[in-house]
């Protein structure tokens, strides 16, 4: 089992995990789970072990791109990546300690902080599921699975005969080049393509998902659901934005799955 006190996770935060566990005195679950997506994933087989949370405050490092020109911000991207990771792996751990099969309903959320310059706190949280049925649900990292599916879609996922894997994620930050002072103008009450944006943009989005398709393979995943492609511009301005790409990786439970077509039910007549 992962050792939670080298990855950070706080004192306070193993005396939470061990009141929850099950067999505990007293234990409890929490969850933010809505009502519905409770009910649905107990219905899916699982039930709720504790609300679980990573936390990495992060010093997002300077890079300048030149400004004619098109191009990755590797330092930038390489940060808000790594931090993001710091945060799922103490979530993991968190899950870990509870003896959870997986985390479901996870949310990445990035809080930049006032009491530091470029200073940003990342935070994953969700909730640990354990299985009714003892199965292997653990991925081929013997990680507990992590999934960004709504209760009603991992339902979903589960009766199809499918399992989840984990979220696999990829992260580009790139500075957009200016554009020069008589091109912007040649171009003022024109429908015109601006090719130098197009291709930034692109290439960027580009990145992400194959990094984000990178993980997924290193997880033997059949394909990606759910994949959610962001711009988001932080505090950089308007030329640099990071592209972030995010899904749940998953598998089918039996490698002789199919999916079942649903039966044609025609209504009753009197004749």
């Amino acid at each position: 089992m992962t050792d939670t006190t080298s990855l950070g996770v706080p004192e306070d935060a193993m005396k939470r995990l061990a009141e929850m566990k099950p067999g505990a005195p007293g234990a409890l679950f929490t969850s933010d789970l809505s009502v519905n997506e409770f009910l649905l994933v107990r219905e899916a087989g699982f039930r709720p072990l504790g609300l679980v949370l990573g936390s990495s405050i992060y010093h997002v490092g300077l890079q300048v791109g030149r400004w004619s020109q098109n191009m990755e911000l590797s330092t930038l991207s390489q940060a808000m990546y790594q931090a993001r990771e710091l945060a799922m792996t103490r979530m993991e751990a968190e899950a870990n300690a509870l003896g959870a099969d997986g985390i479901v309903g996870v949310r990445l959320e990035i809080e930049f902080k006032e009491f530091g310059n470029d200073l940003a706190e990342f935070i994953a949280v969700g909730t640990a599921v354990k299985s009714d049925d003892g199965g292997q649900w653990r991925n081929n990292q013997n990680q507990p699975f992590t999934s960004d599916l709504s209760g009603q879609d991992f339902w979903t996922l589960v009766q199809a005969g499918y399992g989840p894997l984990g979220m696999v994620m990829g992260s580009c930050v790139y500075h957009i080049a200016h554009q020069g002072a008589l091109k912007a103008m040649g171009n003022v009450g024109k429908n015109v393509e601006i090719p130098q944006f197009t291709e930034a943009l692109y290439d960027a989005r580009e990145l992400a998902m194959s990094r984000m398709q990178a993980e997924a393979e290193q997880l033997k995943a059949e394909g990606i659901v759910g994949v959610q492609l962001l711009s988001l511009a932080h505090k950089w301005g308007g030329h640099t934005t990071e592209f972030f790409a995010i899904g749940t990786a998953v598998r089918p439970l039996r490698a002789d799955h199919v999916i079942a077509k649903p039966q044609l039910v025609l209504p009753l007549t009197d004749s």
